[in-house]
């Protein structure tokens, strides 16, 4: 009766062991959950830095017009009415090719 016993624990502590080192929820499983923990935790570190840098701009935008019209000068090409649009493209510019968009210029009315 104590060597079936005996046997019957042995079994079971060797399942348990197994289970501990391999399987769902093993110590390896763990340390690769950490590891990605700390991935996302960087990604999200430098998603919440852009958004800092975002929330700045448009803080920046909503409160100066200068800096609008900025934005609007090197984003969109704004070119106000009597201004001259000059484009300067090199040869060894990649994008050379690409056509050129077309800018309208609205009268000013204020």
């Amino acid at each position: 009766m104590t060597r079936i016993l005996s046997w019957i624990l042995s079994l079971l502590a060797f399942v348990l062991f197994v289970r501990l080192w391999a399987g769902p929820a093993s110590y390896p499983d763990i340390g690769r959950l950490e590891q990605k923990i700390e991935q996302q935790n960087a990604a999200n570190d430098q998603q919440a830095e852009i958004k800092r840098k975002l929330q700045m701009d448009v803080v920046g935008l909503s409160k100066d017009d200068d800096a609008v019209e900025e934005h609007a000068r090197s984003e969109l090409g704004m070119v106000r009415e009597g201004e001259t649009f000059y484009q300067v493209i090199l040869k060894s510019d990649p994008e050379a090719t690409a056509p050129v968009p077309q800018v309208k210029v609205a009268p000013h009315v204020e």
